[in-house]
């Protein structure tokens, strides 16, 4: 066990976070959601920074407090280090669309130039909890891999299932049976669904 040198804000910070930055109650909803499913992944992988995959589930989308776009990755990680949030965090909202957006995509969307590929664990894992949720409704990954490739993106639909596979294989069952465990619409920490 690694002993801890960073500082990772409280689920209550968090979400304070969340709300000082101006987002509506979908998003904070969405993100606690988001949290429930990471938390689930953190614990059936010890080798993961549980606090820290907790954090950044919660705060991934605080970029969404400004705008809607895929932009709001790269924003959230601006706002994250406004906040004087540890440089891990910063890397988690800005690299949690999708399973990471490659260069060609940096440049077809237009983000300011950067590595936006999740390569730590506690990247990928909150990463793919955001994929494994719907607005507050916990869903099969296959749900993101549809979306994208509907969308003709299927790079993005082929690293969504890659990345499914490789924390499926690390946690040591099929994720999806995440949602027998939590239900689709899991109790929520912090905030209400409402």
């Amino acid at each position: 066990m690694s002993t801890k040198t960073i500082d990772v804000p409280s689920d209550s910070q968090c979400i304070d976070f969340l709300w000082e930055a101006g987002c509506k109650k979908r998003v904070v909803v969405h993100c606690a959601t988001v949290r429930a499913v990471a938390e689930v992944i953190a614990d059936g992988i010890p080798e993961a920074d549980k606090d820290l995959v907790i954090a950044g589930a919660l705060l991934h989308d605080i970029g969404r407090s400004k705008d809607h776009t895929i932009m709001h990755a790269y924003i959230g990680s601006q706002i994250a280090q406004k906040l004087g949030l540890c440089n891990e965090l910063v890397e988690i909202i800005r690299k949690h669309t999708g399973a990471g957006l490659d260069q060609d995509d940096v440049k077809e969307f237009g983000l300011p130039a950067g590595d936006y590929m999740p390569s730590t664990l506690e990247e990928k894992i909150v990463a793919h909890a955001d994929n494994m949720v719907s607005d507050n409704r916990v869903v099969s990954y296959m749900h993101s891999v549809d979306k994208l490739a509907g969308k003709g993106a299927q790079k993005g639909a082929d690293r969504v299932a890659t990345l499914h596979k490789e924390l499926s294989g690390l946690f040591g069952r099929d994720l999806d049976t995440i949602i027998d465990e939590i239900g689709e619409y899991p109790k929520l920490k912090g905030v209400k669904a409402d």
